[in-house]
Order: structure tokens, then C-alpha cells, then sequence
């Protein structure tokens, strides 16, 4: 068991104090919106007795540490990544491929030469990225598509539907999936067509106080009108079910869900994989063509997860082979034995003290991590909050 460090990523949508106050520094005026702890290549996270080895160096050298199923499945690499994310803004509207349309996407996008960090790249590896996010603070986001009729009886609600009806007609007319396809494809194309998303917001303003989904749909267009000023990628949004998590709860997402987060700050974990295929809401490329071969334009309905077990001891209910979270919440200071020692661990204090003792000892205050070696045994004593996240079981 080892001291662990993260890489802290500052996107313009970052807060800027959260991931700080958490970390226990001070802020330095700069967004901080991620802050990663895994062996990802774009920012692996170092040790504390040594900074100058990463665990993705280390974890090349010493396979073995990772867990002999994890090595079987996916290779000698760590299949997950654990963050804490913290958004002040709504990050774009984004979905992730499955394993087979990263390896092709990567694959595509090496052929064409185009660099690993280029703007116009989408794929930065070859893995998924299904992810759970977990509220530490409460949390709003964007997740999957509402029923398409219940979208068209909301915006005639505001009193915009027959100025929309050239583009949200297909929602009265086709079938679901089919509708959202073509309506969501329009949108984003909606530039020669402005003057319609300022319609909306205009009649969005009148009914920000209003209850229930009617208020929710107004205020969500105007909030995210606040960070990208008319831009058409507000409609898009308006297509998709809005969420709220209060800390503790979690939502889960696979493959081909598109999605947006818009406030909070919570603990995100995720496969070992940095490929996001953006559709709105970002001045950042968005291939049109590549999004629609990925989305799943289904309606939705967004699933919140508790976690499940006692005294102390709970998992998220997520069901995806490269990741597993646990979180640790003593009702005592009795000693507890921290799950899978069959696997790597990631532990991650977010409030409280921890003492952990394996074959060596570590005190946890918030922020404090470390990497724990599949193999070792490792007992607990605290109070206050620990996340442990796994390879999938």
C-alpha cells in the first residue's frame, strides 16, 4: 500500500474551489474540474514517496499487483480510473463508444495521422467508457432521451411548438427512435436557424418559476443559455431527461447514452478510457457523422443508484466488468476489512480520518488516496467517508 497523488485537470467548466477545499489547498483562481487517480496515460497519478514514478510506470514493471482476473480480461493494465469532478458549468453534451467502436474509432483516427491531443480528435485509446458518478455535493445533470411526446407537450407548454413544428415535428410523426434520430440531427445543424433558440429562451424566461417539469425544462434551457449564449446545442438539450442526485446517490451510464453534466461535485469512476464523442454545447469538434453511429436514441429514463450493503460496508449496484465501487461509512470505530483484496484498489478519503494497516500503515485525512495491491489485506479504523474502487467482479 502506497501513497497516491492524482493529476488535476483544469477544463474551463471546472469550480473553482471545490476540488481545493477537498484536497485541503488553496485555490489558485484557476477552474478546477477533474481530478484524476488511475494509470491513464493522459495523467497518471504519481506516489508519494516517490514523484517521480507514475502507477501506470509502476504497474508495467509489477502486473501481478493488479489482480490475476483483472490481467486475464484486459490485460496488464489498471481497467479503471477513479475521480473527483466538480463543475461550476455544463460540461458538452457527450456519449462514449463500446469496446468494438473504440478499437475502430482509434484506429481510424491513427490512419488519418491526426495527433493524440489534436482538437479534432475524438478517440484518444482503444477502451470504453461506461462511468458512475457518485454526488458528494447535490448534483444536477442530463441523461438520456424524455419520451418523445412528453417533449413536444413541454414546449407547447411554453407556447413555442408550432414556431418548432419544422423541427420537432418527426416527434408527433415517427417512430421513437427514429424521431429523436432525425430531430436531434437537425438541431445540431441549426445555425441557419438561430432565431428559433432565442425564441425559446425567450418564452423559457417566463416560466422559470414555474413547478414541475414545466419549470425544470425552462430553467434548464435558461441555465445553460448563461454559458453558451444562444447556442444550438441548448435545444439538443431540452430532448433529454434532467437528474438530481443528493450526495450518496449515484447515476450509471453505458455505452451510447448521451449525456451532460451540469453542476455539482462528485466521485466518478469510470473504464481506464479518456474517449468522449461530443454533440453539443462545446466549442470543441463535434463529428456529426461519428456521434450518430454511437448514440442509442431510445427514450431513457435516468436509474438513481444507493448504494447497498451494512454496517458501513456498501457498494454501488453497477454492473460493468472493468470497474466496481464500494463506499465506506463506519457507524463506529470498530475495525473494518476493506473488499477485494483479490484485485488493485484505489481508496480515496472525501471527509473524516482513516487508518489503514496492510503491509504498511496510512492515516487519511480528506483527499488523502492510496494504492492498495491486489494480494494485500487491509483493515480500517475512522470515521467519516472512504470511496474504494475496484476492477469489476
Amino acid at each position: 500500500m502506497r501513497g497516491l497523488t492524482g493529476t488535476v485537470q483544469h477544463f474551463a467548466w471546472g469550480d473553482r474551489t471545490e476540488i481545493p477545499r477537498i484536497l485541503g489547498i488553496e485555490p489558485d483562481g484557476q477552474p478546477w474540474a477533474e481530478y484524476w487517480l488511475g494509470a491513464h496515460e493522459a495523467g497518471p497519478s504519481h506516489f508519494d514517496d516517490d514523484p517521480r514514478e507514475t502507477l501506470a510506470s509502476y504497474l508495467a514493471k509489477h502486473p501481478e499487483e493488479i489482480g490475476i482476473r483483472s490481467v486475464k480480461r484486459f490485460g496488464p493494465k489498471l481497467p479503471y480510473m477513479m475521480k473527483i469532478l466538480s463543475a461550476a458549468g455544463p460540461l458538452s453534451l457527450q456519449v462514449h463508444p463500446t469496446r468494438d467502436q473504440a478499437v475502430e474509432g482509434f484506429a481510424k483516427e491513427s490512419l488519418r495521422d491526426i495527433p493524440l491531443h489534436h482538437p479534432a480528435r475524438s478517440y484518444k485509446d482503444d477502451w470504453p467508457k461506461p462511468e458512475a458518478i457518485v454526488a458528494l455535493t447535490p448534483f444536477e445533470g442530463l441523461l438520456g432521451f424524455r419520451e418523445p411526446a412528453e417533449t413536444v407537450a413541454l414546449f407547447e407548454q411554453l407556447g413555442v411548438a408550432s414556431e418548432l413544428t419544422s423541427v420537432i415535428g418527426p416527434l408527433r410523426d415517427r417512430k421513437e427512435s427514429l424521431a429523436l434520430q432525425e430531430v436531434f440531427l437537425d438541431v445540431l445543424t441549426i445555425n441557419r436557424r438561430r432565431h428559433l433558440v432565442d425564441l425559446v429562451l425567450a418564452r423559457a424566461v417566463e416560466f422559470l418559476d414555474a413547478g414541475g417539469a414545466l419549470g425544470e425544462f425552462a430553467r434548464t434551457a435558461v441555465e445553460i443559455d448563461e454559458h453558451f449564449p444562444g447556442d444550438p446545442g441548448i435545444l439538443a438539450a431540452l430532448l433529454l431527461n434532467r437528474f438530481h442526485l443528493e450526495p450518496g446517490e449515484a447515476v450509471a451510464l453505458e455505452a451510447g447514452v448521451m449525456h451532460a453534466y451540469l453542476r455539482g461535485t462528485g466521485v466518478e469512476v469510470m473504464a481506464s478510457s479518456d474517449n468522449i464523442v461530443r454533440g453539443g454545447l462545446t466549442k470543441k469538434h463535434i463529428d456529426v457523422d461519428g456521434l450518430l453511429g454511437l448514440v442509442n436514441f431510445a427514450q431513457r429514463q435516468p436509474t438513481i443508484l444507493r448504494p447497498e450493503g451494512a454496517d458501513g460496508l456498501y457498494r454501488y449496484p453497477t454492473h460493468f466488468p472493468e470497474f466496481e465501487l464500494w463506499m465506506i461509512t463506519p457507524t463506529n470505530h470498530h475495525e473494518m476489512t476493506l473488499p477485494r483484496d483479490d484485485a488493485a484498489r484505489i481508496a480515496l478519503v472525501t471527509d473524516g480520518e482513516f487508518t489503514l494497516r496492510g503491509d504498511a500503515e496510512h492515516t487519511l485525512t480528506r483527499g488523502g488516496a492510496v494504492f492498495i495491491p491486489a494480494g494485500e489485506t487491509v483493515h480500517c479504523t475512522g470515521a467519516g467517508q472512504m470511496f474504494v474502487c475496484t476492477s469489476g467482479s
